[in-house]
């Protein structure tokens, strides 16, 4: 829903996104398995692999060991300009366990928090691979999504992140001649906050203007932002959780300047910032998601999204996002909402986004930046599945688990998001309490409705959620 700008690391020598390929690591991809799922029974997908996002890797000579990007400066002799840096510097492999601690068994992935090796590295984001350099494509509409995922490690400002964006397959190499590294490499990164703190964008530094942090640990910012639509299946730790889809104006990864980044003002640019959240805590189910509660967040459970259409079909325009949980058998119908002045809605719907805005007294960006329309468009284009573990650096994520914002009235319909408290989150304090964090997420499935999962009704409280059938 905000800005990420703290997916960074500082691993060997720096960490940063580039174009060429270094030759002093292997690139070799953690494999992770999936499942296609019909009628028929699910089939294993088992040539599925993850991939490093470019914007951890070292960037170095194309000739040898000088860093092109140091702390958060680029070397200006190297990188005087986008173009000239993406010739003279090379991206290299990665070690994924030992400096980024990612590892992969079978069809389970697990993401570190905080790895030590010869620097420390925090955090990561990893996409899903369908051959070595082409990003695995899914088209969601009239689909249903399903993993599962154990975050009872992740506390109060932590995140673990499931989320489509809108990528090019290939990472961008086709469109970008000075882009030699691709998929393989984990480039071409977009989303609905259009992120300035991305290295390289369109094949070309992002060196112009560019800003270095004062924090060490978190990212610079350039001239330019890459913007795409974004679909937030999951956004949670143990606390709380929300899924949220982003539209666009624009169609498929595009470099931002400017206005359209939301420089000046969040609401300017060419995406929706916000989205349309659904937190079972914000609408009012405070009891349904958290340890011991009706989803158990000590506990793995299982995670089913469904993206129904207007015809009920893959060539309709997205008109419901539905959830589901599965946990020790039973199946488990979202939260209802229990917000005055609004209906008891369990899924995002339009109604529900404009219901929620007026509610909330939030500016409806949703709307303005193109609805479930837009964000159906992105997703029949094709959409690239991205998992990650990150902190926050800009509001310490008391977005998600806390009152935000934290001025004004606490009991303001909306602000109260989860029950961390309003000083958690802090990245200096989760980076050495919650060091050894981490997220797994396992048994990934996408297919036709009801046959990515089973399992039986379960009864809950009126506040929580009925039980429904599975399917």
């Amino acid at each position: 829903m905000f800005s990420k700008p703290t997916l960074v690391t500082l691993s060997f020598f720096a960490a940063v996104l580039g174009q060429q390929v270094g030759t002093q690591m292997a690139e070799t991809h953690p494999k992770l398995q999936w499942a296609q799922c019909t009628s028929g029974g699910c089939t294993t997908q088992s040539s599925g692999s993850v991939v490093l996002d470019s914007n951890w890797r070292w960037l170095h000579t194309t000739s040898g060991y000088t860093n092109c990007y140091t702390g958060n400066t680029w070397n200006t002799t190297l990188c005087p300009d986008g173009k000239t840096c993406a010739a003279n510097c090379a991206l290299d492999g990665a070690d994924y366990p030992g400096t980024y601690g990612i590892t992969a068994s079978g069809n389970a992935l697990t993401l570190k928090f905080v790895t030590q090796s010869s620097q420390k590295n925090i955090g990561s984001r990893v996409y899903l691979m369908a051959d070595d350099s082409h990003y695995q494509m899914f088209k969601l509409l009239n689909k249903e999504f399903t993993f599962d995922v154990d975050l009872s490690q992740l506390p109060c400002g932590l995140n673990g992140a499931l989320y489509f964006s809108e990528m090019d397959a290939d990472g961008g190499m086709s469109k970008y001649s000075t882009n030699k590294a691709g998929a393989k490499y984990g480039t071409g990164y977009c989303d609905s906050q259009c992120p300035r703190d991305i290295k390289f964008i369109n094949g070309e530094a992002n060196v112009a203007g560019w800003q270095a942090s004062p924090n060490d640990t978190n990212a610079g910012a350039g001239q330019y932002g890459t913007c795409c639509g974004e679909l937030d299946v999951w956004e949670a730790n143990s606390v709380s959780a929300a899924y949220t889809p982003h539209p666009c104006r624009v169609t498929g990864q595009t470099r931002c300047q400017g206005a359209d980044c939301a420089i000046n003002s969040r609401y300017e640019g060419v995406c929706d910032p916000d989205g349309c959240d659904f937190n079972s805590f914000r609408m009012g189910g405070k009891s349904f998601y958290g340890k011991g509660m009706t989803v158990d967040t000590s506990s793995k459970f299982t995670v089913v999204t469904q993206f129904h259409t207007s015809n009920n079909s893959t060539s309709g325009t997205l008109s419901e996002i539905r959830r589901l949980y599965v946990q020790n058998g039973k199946v488990i119908q979202n939260s209802k909402v229990n917000v005055p002045n609004m209906s008891a809605y369990d899924s995002i719907t339009t109604d529900f986004c404009n219901a929620q805005k007026t509610a909330f007294g939030d500016t409806n960006s949703f709307q303005q930046k193109g609805g479930m329309s837009g964000m159906s468009a992105a997703m029949s284009r094709g959409m690239v599945l991205v998992l990650s573990i990150w902190d926050d650096h800009a509001v310490n994520m008391l977005w998600l688990d806390s009152n935000y914002p934290t001025t004004g009235d606490a009991s303001k319909p909306g602000t109260a998001r989860g029950t961390c408290s309003t000083s958690s989150g802090k990245p200096t304090d989760v980076e050495s309490s919650a060091a050894s964090a981490s997220v797994t997420y396992s048994n990934i499935r996408f297919g036709d409705f009801g046959t990515t999962y089973t399992g039986a009704a379960a009864s809950f409280g009126a506040e929580d959620s009925p039980a429904i059938d599975a399917e």
